[in-house]
Order: structure tokens, then C-alpha cells, then sequence
């Protein structure tokens, strides 16, 4: 799995007015790509046909030859849309100019393999339905596209003309309308759904603004919700916007009640944080549509699950670094009474913050949960269900033999410090009751004796006692965990070390730019669930 989905930022063009979405121009590219492998196709299969029957009086080599130059052209278009640098409003130019070739290249075909030059009723143009087609393939300004498609409808004739000029007798005025008018018509045709899509177009994205700010790019998505790049429309302030749709909310009353509280509860209980280490929220709200979101930084840089599952186990100098951040953000949390009930690697970004790297942030507190409201109406999950992550819950919670409290996110904590230092998890299972028999019933093997043996040994001692299945011998919170992690002596992790790997291997940035670049923004996928 890559460290970083870099979903390449096609941007946001402005075409006709509107803000056509990133994803929308990589989708174009994908039906443009598709639409080139059926013309191949439909090139392919018409010359195999009409050479083995041709027509009585067509010039095959001619028709052949201009089959052939399509087939080059649609290959090279399908190159195009494989080049994640070529600029957006270029690629949709391009992609017009070909539906005028491939225009040309089916009249071509039709006049020299598939008709009798002497037949006056010829039938409908497969011209027309590639002209009706395009403006469904790919957006553009009307102008554009209304050039475009009279350009296609005009090859007809022109391909008519190429045949007179080789000796096809020229047809008369009545047969030559029969022949024009039908890719008219389809021009006209494609103007009107270009003009639905377009509008279509626009009520979408009226329907990304959340509050202040506008989605532009969806980075994850999840059982429970959605994550976007977002701006802000005043302060152009990037932003991530986590959100749960309608449909998501829609499994049951009692079921959906659930799913918005625990969302909201996630909005405010993070929003009360003020942690340099924990995400910093800047808004919530829900939308007209009942759409629940929140806006919250956009981060640089990659959560430890893809780090370790790229770069490979990390060394325990780092490992303590990162501890110790994640401890001051949890710690916090649990000073106010919050329990995340959810930490794992994917959970934990390692970011560039200014001129700092490897700068820790926790995300994603979705089960937090108040201590005094364990018990009693305030719970927020059935009692017959099990939260969180099964590679990383604490046995308490799976058993439910005590109440909840900062000792579970402690356990936590030390399944990721031992996943960080072996790039394997304490106990692993075919199944996720596998894993949580194993935090319940099995001792975890000492992190040196999986292939690890260089692990400082008075981290490996701490680690484990994070891992004890009485929560009474872990660390008693984050606070008392993270003075620990301090007190160890450990070579520290210099910055001009972190520096030096992550200018290395993972040199990307996020980069503000302008909306039609393609690096309007070099991002990091953003876990959602």
C-alpha cells in the first residue's frame, strides 16, 4: 500500500463559468480512454468484415488506410489520458480535436468499405451517434462544444468529397441532404444534453459548499462517511471536510440516530482539544440536505500505517519521538475525561508542519467516549457491540469486565509502538475473533524476538507493560505513559535527521496553486471511515 495515494490533482478548471471538480476531469480521461478502445474495436471488427465483403464499387485500400489511421489516432489518444502531467484544459482540447478526427475516420470507413457509392439510401451515419455521445464523454465550454460537434457532422461531406476527387461520382443535391442532415440534427441533439450536464454540473457543485467552504476533492471514503480537500471561498485556506451522507443515515431510525450522535459527538469532543497534536477543527454544521460535517486542517504527510507498511519498521529512537507526541495529545484528552477507543496507525498522521517533519497528529476521536458516561444513557454503542480496531482494542474492551477508561487507549498505544518498532502486529489471525482471542488469552512475544533485536531494551520493557491485560499494570493514562517515554534513555531523533529522510522519501508537499494546475495540490489521502 502506498505511503501516499497520489491521486493526481487534475484541479479545478474553469470551464463556461463553472468549477469543473477534479475527479470529474479524471473520470472524463477514463471515458475518453474507454471510448477510444471501443472505436479500436468497432474499427477493427468493420475492416475484418467489410475487406472479407466489400462493397461493389469502394476503394478498400482507402478505406482501409483511413480505418488504419483512426486505430494510431484512438492509440494515442488513450496514451494522452494515461499522462498524469499533461494540464486539464489541454487534455479536454485535445480530447475535442479527436472527436473531429474520429469523425473524419468514420466517414472515411463508411464511404469506402461499408457503402455502394451508387446507392442512394445509405441509412443513418454511425457519425451521429459519436457526435450524440461526446458531450457525455467529455465536458467543455458550449462554444467549444458546439464547434466541435458541427466540426464532426461536417466530415461527412468531406469525407464525400475525398471520394469524388479519387472518381466516385459526385450524388445529387436531394441525396447529398439526406446525407448532411442526420449529423446536423445530431449536433443539435449533443447541444441539448451538453446543456443538462452542464447544468447538472453546476447544481453539484453548489451542493459541495459546506458553510464557508467548498469541496474540491474527495481524498477517502468510508463505511461511515466521506473525506475532502476543501478551500475556503474567502480565505482560499485548504482544508479536509469529513462528512456523513443522507444515505448513510438512512439504515433505521435507531441506527441513524447512533451514527449522528457519534458524529457529532466526534465534531465537538475533538473541537475541545487544544493539543498542537490533535487535528484542529474549524467548523461543523450539517446542510439543508441533513448532510453532517466538519471542517478540519489539511494535512501533509502520511499516516504511520502506510509509513510502516512502505518504508518498513522504524527505530526506536523514533518510535520514541513519536510517543511522546502522541502522549501530549492523548494525555489531554484524558485530563478532560475523553477516551479516543479507536487509536491505530492509520489514526496517526506524521506530518510537515511549517518547518518542522515528522510533527505527530491525532485524528479521528469517532468513539471517544466520556468516562462518566459509561454506564447509563449516554453510551453511545449497543452493548452488544465491540468498538474500535481488533488489532489494537485492549482486552477490557473486548470481555467488557470493567468499566472504559485511559488505560485502554494506553493499550492501545503500545500495539502501535510494537507494530512501529516490528512492522507486525502483536497478535495476528486469520479472523478478527482470532486477534481478540489473542489480546484476551495470549502473552504478546517480546517485539526482539520478531526479527527486531536492536530495539532498545528499556523501550521493549515499556511497551510490553502498555500490553498487560490488567489495566491496573499499564501506565495509569497518556500523561503518566508519555513521562515515561521521556525518562527513557534513548538517542534522540535529531531534527536534521528527520529532515534528511523525509527530503529522501517523501519529498512531496502539499502546494497551494492555481486552480487550473495539475499540482493544484500534492495530497495525502485522508483516512475516513
Amino acid at each position: 500500500m502506498p505511503v501516499r495515494k497520489q491521486i493526481s490533482s487534475l484541479g479545478a478548471s474553469r470551464l463556461g463559468g463553472s468549477d469543473i471538480p477534479a475527479e470529474m476531469v479524471e473520470r472524463a480521461a477514463a471515458r475518453l480512454s474507454t471510448a477510444a478502445i471501443l472505436l479500436i474495436v468497432a474499427f477493427a471488427v468493420s475492416v475484418g468484415a467489410m475487406n472479407y465483403a466489400p462493397p461493389p464499387a469502394g476503394d478498400v485500400e482507402l478505406g482501409n488506410w483511413a480505418a488504419s489511421a483512426s486505430v494510431l489516432v484512438s492509440l494515442a489518444m488513450i496514451a494522452l489520458t494515461r499522462i498524469r502531467s499533461i494540464d486539464p484544459p489541454l487534455l479536454l482540447d485535445i480530447a475535442l480535436v479527436y472527436e473531429v478526427l474520429m469523425g473524419f475516420g468514420i466517414a472515411m470507413t463508411e464511404t469506402f468499405l461499408t457503402y455502394d457509392p451508387d446507392a442512394v439510401v445509405r441509412g443513418v451515419s454511425w457519425v451521429c451517434l459519436w457526435i450524440t455521445l461526446f458531450p457525455v464523454v467529455v465536458p467543455a465550454t458550449r462554444g467549444k462544444m458546439l464547434l466541435a460537434a458541427l466540426g464532426t457532422a461536417s466530415m461527412g461531406v468531406v469525407a464525400l468529397l475525398v471520394a469524388v476527387a479519387v472518381g466516385v461520382p459526385s450524388p445529387d443535391p436531394q441525396t447529398m441532404v439526406y446525407l448532411v442532415l442526420p449529423n446536423l440534427f445530431a449536433a443539435g441533439l449533443a447541444m441539448i444534453i451538453h446543456g443538462a450536464l452542464d447544468r447538472l454540473r453546476s447544481d453539484v457543485n453548489k451542493a459541495r459548499e459546506m458553510g464557508a467552504y467548498k469541496m474540491v476533492e474527495r481524498l477517502g471514503a468510508g463505511g461511515m462517511g466521506e473525506v475532502w480537500r476543501a478551500t475556503h471561498r474567502m480565505l482560499a485556506r485548504p482544508a479536509a471536510i469529513k462528512l456523513i451522507r443522507p444515505e448513510a443515515l438512512g439504515r433505521g431510525g435507531a441506527d441513524a440516530a447512533t451514527l449522528r450522535a457519534r458524529f457529532e459527538r466526534e465534531a465537538r469532543a475533538t473541537a475541545l482539544l487544544t493539543s498542537p497534536h490533535t487535528i484542529h477543527i474549524y467548523d461543523f454544521g450539517v446542510t439543508d440536505q441533513g448532510t453532517l460535517y466538519y471542517v478540519m486542517e489539511l494535512l501533509d504527510g502520511t499516516d504511520l500505517q502506510s509509513l510502516v507498511d512502505r518504508h518498513g519498521r522504524l527505530p526506536s529512537e523514533r518510535v520514541a519521538h513519536y510517543l511522546r507526541q502522541i502522549c501530549d495529545s492523548l494525555a489531554e484528552a484524558h485530563r478532560e475525561g475523553l477516551v479516543h477507543r479507536d487509536l491505530k496507525p492509520a489514526n496517526l498522521y506524521a506530518c510537515r508542519l511549517g518547518e518542522r517533519v515528522d510533527y505527530i497528529k491525532v485524528l479521528d476521536f469517532g468513539l471517544v467516549a466520556l468516562r462518566d458516561e459509561q454506564s447509563g444513557h449516554g453510551k453511545l454503542t449497543q452493548d452488544d457491540q465491540i468498538t474500535g480496531t481488533p488489532a489494537y482494542i485492549a482486552p477490557e474492551m473486548v470481555t467488557g469486565k470493567s468499566d472504559l477508561d485511559p488505560r485502554a487507549d494506553v493499550y492501545a498505544i503500545g500495539c502501535i509502538a510494537y507494530f512501529l518498532l516490528t512492522g507486525q502486529l502483536v497478535f495476528e489471525g486469520q479472523t478478527p475473533m482470532q486477534i481478540l482471542y489473542g489480546h484476551v488469552h495470549e502473552t504478546p512475544a517480546r517485539p526482539s524476538m520478531r526479527g527486531a533485536g536492536d530495539i532498545d531494551p528499556a523501550l521493549e520493557a515499556l511497551v510490553l507493560r502498555c500490553l498487560e491485560k490488567d489495566p491496573a499494570d499499564r501506565p495509569a493514562d497518556a500523561g503518566a505513559l508519555g513521562g515515561e517515554v521521556r525518562e527513557l534513555e534513548i538517542a534522540g531523533w535529531p531534527e536534521e535527521t528527520a529532515h534528511a529522510w523525509w527530503d529522501e522519501h517523501e519529498p512531496e508537499r502539499i502546494v497551494p496553486q492555481k486552480d487550473t494546475s495539475t499540482q493544484a495540490f500534492l495530497k495525502t489521502a485522508y483516512p475516513a471511515r
